[in-house]
C-alpha cells in the first residue's frame, strides 16, 4: 500500500489511527485561502481546549497545535495534507473534534 492509497483511505474513513503511545489522524486542508491567520487561530484555540500534546505536522515539519504563530509557519495552502498527531489525556477526543474543524474548512 502506498503513501497516497494509505492516506486516501485514512482521509475517506476519517481514521485515527493508533502512534507512538498515542494517536494520528490525516486531514487536508480544503478551505481555498488554505490555513492562514484566521483558521490558524481557530485551530490553535480549539487545541488549547485539551489537556493532551498536540502536533500538527506538514511534511517533515511538525509544529505545536497549541500555537498559532507555529502552525502559520507550515504555510499549508489549500489541498495540503497534514496529520495531526496526539499524545496523552483526551487525544482520541482532541483529534475527532480537531479533524472536524478542519474538514468543516474551521467553520
Amino acid at each position: 500500500m502506498t503513501n497516497q492509497t494509505s492516506y486516501a483511505e485514512s482521509q475517506a474513513q476519517n481514521d485515527i489511527l493508533p502512534r507512538d503511545g498515542g494517536f494520528s489522524l490525516r486531514v487536508r486542508v480544503l478551505n481555498d485561502q488554505g490555513l492562514h491567520a484566521r483558521p490558524a487561530a481557530r485551530l490553535a484555540q480549539e487545541a488549547q481546549k485539551f489537556p493532551c500534546d498536540i502536533r500538527l505536522v506538514h511534511g517533515d515539519e511538525a509544529v505545536d497545535a497549541k500555537s498559532i504563530l507555529d502552525i502559520l509557519t507550515l504555510a499549508a495552502g489549500h489541498g495540503s495534507e497534514l496529520e495531526l498527531r496526539a499524545n496523552g489525556p483526551e487525544a482520541e477526543d482532541a483529534l475527532t473534534h480537531l479533524g472536524a474543524l478542519i474538514r468543516n474548512r474551521f467553520k
